[in-house]
């Protein structure tokens, strides 16, 4: 299964308790029309700071590259990367295979 991980740093114009409310109530709305999305997952910092490189880690799953690739062609998936698009000013995504160590 592939999971994709994506680092999310807030635009500057936008305090941490906006992007918050975004990250975690209103752009997951969209995340969650993904076709082939099989889980999801977002993490917010808890405290903001000046030299943080991400403020948001989202993680969804896919059961291969070929599902994400659809999944974000649809205009459910082009709908949530123009919101992402606008409320962050860099996005890193990580195509990941996940191995439990510990559970």
């Amino acid at each position: 299964m592939l999971k994709v991980i994506s680092l999310l740093k807030r635009k500057e114009d936008i305090s941490l308790e906006e992007f918050r409310k975004w990250a975690l109530e209103e752009h997951p709305a969209l995340g969650k029309k993904l076709p082939g999305l099989r889980h999801y997952r977002m993490s917010v910092v808890l405290e903001d700071g000046p030299d943080l490189p991400c403020h948001a880690v989202s993680e969804f799953w896919f059961d291969d590259n070929d599902a994400r690739i659809a999944a974000f062609s649809t205009p459910a998936g082009k709908a949530a990367a123009e919101d992402a698009a606008a409320n962050c000013s860099t996005r890193v995504h990580l195509l990941t295979e996940e191995k439990v160590l510990v559970a």
